[in-house]
């Protein structure tokens, strides 16, 4: 049976990527820091996925993730890099500490598991489809305020994605980035002012949010015998906002 993990699969684009796969029939490693919501989210799935409490902004812990991941699963298909957290403010106060929280999970935790789980996609990269795909955002393509840190860090995840895709591929391994724009979490409705969501409608050329199932289905695809020849690429799944241009007034203002 195929096998993905997830990191920050207790919610919004990770359990809808989760979800997505059980319903493909994997089997799915549900990573998550937050372990009271992760058995929650768990729950609905049964024996299809394993739940996995581990920060992967600590080395440590991504270590011992990893040596469960190969105790319990025999092979991993998909390895998807969606843990983020996010930290808005203005530049003069990002403190180096707010600096360093977002880079360890954003940047460092894509890191560290792609890094850890790469012995495992090797091995499984021999006989069937092995694919890592990051999570993003067009904040790490389209400069705004207030996003000092976290788009520096979904910038630098971009660049990662490409270091994989010329490396690994050498031993079978696809690597691929997904860039949401705009989508409906509960991390956007609670950040997300009533202006800065009709600013947003404004400039999506689709005039609305995307859904996490959407964003989910980009994911599952790239990770998928379907994209086998796919690798190194930004897909930006975002409305058509990249294309639209610079910058919102309601976020300047």
């Amino acid at each position: 049976m195929k096998t993905a993990l997830v990191t920050g699969a207790a919610r919004g684009i990770g359990l809808a990527t989760t979800r997505k796969y059980v319903s493909q029939g994997l089997r799915v490693a549900m990573v998550d820091r937050d372990g009271t919501e992760l058995l929650k989210a768990a729950a609905e799935f049964g024996d299809a996925v394993v739940a996995m409490h581990y920060d992967v902004s600590d080395p440590v812990q991504v270590a011992q993730m990893a040596a469960e991941m190969s105790q319990t699963f025999e092979s991993c298909n998909a390895l998807v890099n969606n843990a983020g957290v996010a930290d808005f403010g203005p530049i003069a106060e990002t403190t180096f500490e707010r600096w360093r929280t977002v880079m360890a999970t954003n940047l460092d935790g894509v890191f560290l598991v792609s890094q850890a789980m790469t012995p495992m996609l090797m091995e499984t990269a021999k006989n069937a489809s092995a694919a890592i795909v990051n999570i993003a955002s067009i904040s790490g393509l389209r400069a705004s305020t207030l996003r000092v840190a976290y788009g520096t860090s979904k910038a630098a995840v971009i660049q990662l994605t490409l270091q994989q895709a010329a490396e690994l591929g050498e031993v079978g391994i696809r690597a691929n980035c997904v860039a949401p724009g705009p989508v409906n979490t509960k991390l956007a409705l609670a950040v997300h002012t009533p202006e800065i969501r009709a600013a947003y409608h404004d400039a999506v050329p689709l005039n609305r949010y995307g859904h996490e199932d959407e964003i989910a289905n980009a994911i599952c695809f790239l990770t998928s015998p379907e994209a086998s020849y796919i690798t190194g690429q930004l897909l930006a799944a975002d409305g058509g906002f990249q294309a639209t241009g610079i910058g919102l007034p309601a976020l300047r203002s």
